[in-house]
């Protein structure tokens, strides 16, 4: 029986070992990326709830929420684009990606608003180490964020070029890069929106 149930674990260990050995080498890359963010910000949360906290009658910039929403709205209108792909309906998916790309530029316009409320209220960057670690956290987060932004453009215009054409459309829906593409922008996509969320989770409640 315990023979059995080690066969068992070895195949298990064996099977997890070979999903690894084919995995594409740019989403390998991808999650040991996001592995490396996942720690910078943990650390940083760390130092954030050991620097004191903020001072009393604190409230977290409105804008602030506003951006969350937005983000994970995107997220929403991005999972769109790969049940589209999947039909082959470039046309709306590139839609859908345009709009993902505005929510995703909305979203840091409305980070740089929520600054400014935190400088009205008397919040500066080079104030209390509080308040210094909020913008340098949401400053790193708009920054890794504008990796996707720059990818999601990309594939955007792409998708766009291509849907003009039925020739066109048809290489693109075929071409296994293009899908691998896809699929590493919405995996890096919903881990920067669920990523903010927790922050902004973390931000609330010291609030």
């Amino acid at each position: 029986m315990n023979q059995d149930k080690k066969n068992k674990v070895d195949s298990r260990q064996r099977s997890a070992f070979g999903n690894i050995e084919q995995m594409h080498p740019l989403r390998m890359l991808l999650y040991l990326s996001m592995m490396g963010i996942s720690m910078l910000f943990l650390i940083l949360i760390i130092a954030f709830a050991q620097s004191g906290g903020f001072s009393t009658g604190f409230k977290l910039p409105k804008f602030f929420s506003i951006s969350t929403l937005l983000l994970l709205f995107s997220s929403y209108t991005l999972g769109q684009v790969e049940r589209l792909y999947k039909k082959d309906k470039l046309k709306r998916m590139s839609k859908y990606l345009g709009l993902t790309l505005l929510l995703g530029l909305f979203f840091i316009g409305a980070q740089l608003m929520g600054w400014r409320e935190l400088e009205a209220s008397g919040l500066y960057f080079t104030g209390k180490a509080a308040s210094t670690y909020l913008y340098l956290i949401s400053a790193l987060h708009i920054l890794h964020l504008l990796g996707g932004v720059i990818f999601l453009s990309f594939l955007f215009f792409k998708t766009v070029h291509m849907a003009s054409d039925s020739v066109r459309t048809l290489i693109f829906i075929r071409d296994p890069y293009r899908r691998l593409q896809l699929s590493m922008l919405r995996s890096y996509w919903h881990f920067m929106d669920f990523l903010w969320l927790g922050l902004y989770l973390v931000f609330l409640s010291m609030s």
